[in-house]
């Protein structure tokens, strides 16, 4: 099946949804980080050390957690482009997980924010781990948005998928992000996400997505700080989930949410803000 590359129209499309509507969001700032630039949303109380940010996952942005911005109105709260992806440069350099917790470590000096709860998305769950493993003082705790704990179980699938990037980015990667959004309802939100996915730069995703096959990112050394568990229900997870799960982070609160995709915080954003703030406060993380 080929799958229609989305343009301009698409952009068009996003903005009048209001899902990008530029007027709602917060005011841009920018990070240095080896000799790149980071856009951040910085939003609250500026004076406070501490920080809820939003780490969104594979050739994602900041806007797509919009929603979020102003759900947390006791706490400061940080969005961020990753280095490579939407307003931040894009270097033409190897995109470890690595790399993303260092542009994120770049953003938090530059907010002078000390410790955080890092609320990772896809992508964005081994990038907080990361963090966990290279700064784990600057951790309060972590919030899973339908990440990934483990490699990807079928290799041979995940090697087509590769190479069908390198073959015909564009096509294999809408593709590939539309076969997550089949359930979802709100068309334009479904098309915000795909527009996004389109104009990251090709050399970017497939260099990210790439990195998934590194085995040291899925070592099972533990974390040690509450982390917080929001899947999305779907034969991608298998049944021991939430015990391998729970074997990594001991101190866990586990929910597989039925009937969203894998974007769900944008799909049940009331439901998804309420879960997290209740977490931050159970566990006095902030």
């Amino acid at each position: 099946m080929r799958y229609k590359i989305f343009t301009y129209s698409i952009l068009v499309i996003a903005l009048s949804s209001g899902v990008y509507a530029q007027g709602s969001n917060p005011t841009e700032n920018w990070a240095p980080f080896d000799g790149n630039k980071i856009r951040y949303y910085d939003i609250g109380d500026q004076k406070k050390k501490n920080a809820i940010v939003f780490i969104h996952g594979w050739t994602g942005n900041a806007d797509l957690w919009k929603d979020s911005y102003s759900a947390f109105p006791n706490h400061r709260v940080i969005a961020l482009d990753l280095i490579g992806h939407g307003k931040s440069d894009k270097p033409k350099v190897e995109y470890t997980m690595d790399l993303f917790a260092r542009s994120v470590d770049a953003v938090l000096r530059d907010a002078k924010v000390d410790k955080a709860v890092f609320v990772g998305h896809s992508m964005g769950m081994p990038i907080a781990r990361q963090i966990y493993r290279t700064n784990p003082q600057k951790v309060l705790g972590i919030v899973n948005v339908d990440g990934l704990i483990r490699a990807f179980p079928d290799k041979k699938q995940f090697d087509g998928l590769i190479a069908g990037l390198r073959s015909d980015y564009r096509q294999t990667a809408a593709g590939f992000v539309n076969s997550m959004l089949v359930t979802m309802k709100d068309e334009n939100v479904k098309q915000a996400i795909l527009s996004t996915n389109q104009i990251t730069p090709d050399y970017v995703g497939i260099s990210a997505i790439s990195q998934f096959a590194d085995d040291t990112l899925w070592k099972t050394d533990q974390i040690k700080v509450p982390v917080l568990a929001i899947f999305a229900e779907g034969p991608f997870w298998p049944s021991d989930t939430e015990a391998f799960f729970r074997s990594i982070a001991p101190d866990l609160e586990f929910h597989m949410w039925k009937g969203p995709t894998h974007f769900l915080m944008m799909e049940k954003p009331k439901e998804f803000n309420d879960l997290v703030r209740a977490f931050v406060a159970k566990k006095k993380l902030l």
